[in-house]
């Protein structure tokens, strides 16, 4: 074989390489979002994890397992939230995908486990038995973190394209950027004292954190866990003394107990609140604030 005809085998590959999409899983709804963000058209991304599905109960199927081998890339809440199944899938995928677990890049609230002991505390015990709270994208900042971190790993798996993934990345940031400034405008209508936000279970952490809120969940911080009667008997005491006028459903939760706490407190039942990702109605990151923002300002002023 001649130099020439080496050179052009080997530049006939490139370019097919070149025209391949960098092939992404996602197994979160959040990620999915930033990933075809970030990603454009260079990306092509497969959402395991759909809309209003609830990510803890997910257990990935024989068709997920094979999806998520021919990405290059997976993306995963972490924090703890993919524990239950996170070990047994990397090993039945193999080496090939890099999976990247985004919730590390950001420093989590620490939280009580699960108050019923079923073991569905997510993430490592700390030494003063407290767990990383996974719901890390209810802070808009932590997303625009999220975005960087996403940014990276395209870059890493196709640097090919790495101009235009920080060309977006950048452009989705100051997107979320204005996106958080609405949001501060929103709920500066809401006094201090109002600022109490009864849940179906305890996702809300980051939100109260930015906001200035004080949540009381009904479950603990998986929806898999189930409230004793003594908190649910707590909690109709606080919104009575406290006057809460709104109590919050989620959007994949059973309301059943949520429903009977407003029959026996008077308070009203807010609206559906998106808290484990997106979900039809809010298919988008930007569309699931606007909502939860809205109906959390309208369901307490």
């Amino acid at each position: 074989m001649t130099l020439a005809s080496f050179l052009f085998l080997v530049f006939s590959a490139i370019t097919l390489c070149a025209g391949e999409k960098l092939q992404v899983a996602s197994l979160s709804t959040i990620l999915t979002d930033i990933a075809k963000n970030v990603g454009g058209d260079n990306v092509e991304v497969n959402a395991i994890i759909k809309l209003d599905m609830d990510p803890h109960e997910f257990t990935p199927t024989t068709r997920d397992v094979k999806g998520i081998s021919r990405a290059k890339v997976v993306l995963l809440s972490g924090n703890g939230m993919e524990d239950t199944y996170l070990g047994k899938l990397e090993k039945s995928v193999g080496a090939g995908p890099v999976f990247v677990a985004v919730g590390k890049f950001m420093k989590p609230i620490m939280v009580e486990p699960g108050e019923d002991g079923s073991g569905h505390s997510h993430g490592d015990v700390s030494a003063g038995g407290k767990v990383p709270d996974p719901h890390w994208w209810h802070s808009i900042k932590n997303v625009e973190t999220a975005t960087a971190a996403v940014r990276d790993a395209f870059v890493r798996a196709d640097p090919a394209h790495q101009a235009a993934y920080e060309t977006k990345a950048k452009a989705y940031q100051k997107h979320l950027a204005d996106l958080d400034l609405w949001a501060r405008l929103e709920i500066a209508k809401l006094p201090r004292d109002a600022r109490i936000l009864v849940t179906s279970h305890d996702a809300f952490g980051y939100f109260a954190r930015d906001y200035g809120f004080t949540v009381y969940p009904i479950e603990g911080i998986s929806s898999e866990d189930q409230p004793s009667s003594k908190k649910v008997r707590a909690i109709i005491d606080i919104i009575k003394k406290e006057g809460v006028k709104s109590a919050f459903f989620e959007n994949i939760e059973n309301p059943k107990v949520l429903t009977e706490i407003t029959k026996e407190t008077g308070a009203k039942t807010g609206g559906v609140l998106y808290a484990d990702g997106l979900g039809q109605g809010a298919e988008t990151y930007e569309q699931m604030i606007k909502h939860n923002y809205t109906a959390i300002v309208s369901g307490l002023e």
